[in-house]
């Protein structure tokens, strides 16, 4: 049997893993997915699996937004209010809550090998009944970035930092008091982290609304950004992205 785990924390996905395997050596873990962006591609390109074991939220969004309208079995893993766990229950999916054990975890697999003895069709709506009460939940946006500072790792919040900014193929960032961090993310994935209160202005630069002190008009309609941290390059905004730019400043 073919299982995905979707997981955005690194050592919960690797305890999963090794948890899952020594319970039955036969089941394999084909893929480990960390974000939403990361598990539409793997889907897209790959076989469905037989299982999935996953957390709801990530990152960049709900973690039913990966599959899309396919039906694949799902065991979560969860720390959502009892609510929703008599929800789970009631539609018989199972759960497995944080900080799970291998008892858990046994125990989940056993009730997904009962269920498969159902009728696809029921399984099916069962899935999708869970699907539609937890879509109507809205993804909150973290409040921190985890960085590597030296030897330790540390929570940094996101209002903190004035941009996030790409040199020489590293991504950085800058805090408002001009400390300098490197948050090992692309620009990509802080895009979908961060929220709209910033703007990813070109290709090397994403920054924070709070620290734009003002724009301006250079030739051929372009904007030159002026923030208040120091910068070794000035922000150019192109003609194109300009009205986006514009209309995102003003809070529309």
């Amino acid at each position: 049997m073919k299982i995905v785990i979707i997981e955005d924390e690194r050592a919960t996905a690797v305890d999963l893993t090794q948890t899952i395997t020594q319970l039955d050596p036969a089941l394999e873990i084909v893929a480990v997915l960390r974000s939403v962006r990361e598990g539409k591609e793997w889907f897209n390109h790959n076989t469905k699996p037989d299982l999935i074991f996953s957390d709801i939220q990530l990152g960049d969004g709900l973690s039913f937004e990966i599959l899309g309208n396919e039906f694949v079995p799902v065991i979560f893993c969860t720390a959502y209010d009892e609510y929703a766990l008599n929800a789970f229950n009631a539609n018989g999916i199972d759960y497995i809550l944080k900080p799970f054990t291998t008892a858990s975890v046994a125990a989940a697999l056993q009730k997904f090998k009962n269920l498969t003895k159902t009728a696809t069709n029921a399984l099916t709506g069962q899935y999708e009944s869970i699907r539609r009460l937890l879509s109507e939940i809205k993804s909150p946006k973290p409040s921190s970035l985890l960085i590597q500072y030296r030897d330790t790792i540390m929570p940094l919040k996101i209002e903190e930092v004035a941009l996030f900014r790409l040199e020489n193929g590293n991504v950085h960032l800058l805090t408002f008091d001009q400390e300098k961090y490197y948050p090992g993310k692309s620009l990509e994935d802080l895009e979908e982290i961060v929220g709209e209160d910033f703007f990813r202005v070109n290709r090397q630069s994403l920054v924070n609304r709070k620290a734009i002190i003002n724009a301006s008009s250079i030739f051929s309609r372009k904007l030159s950004l002026n923030i208040c941290v120091p910068l070794d390059e000035g922000i150019t905004i192109s003609k194109e992205k300009a009205p986006a730019f514009l209309k995102w400043l003003t809070g529309n």
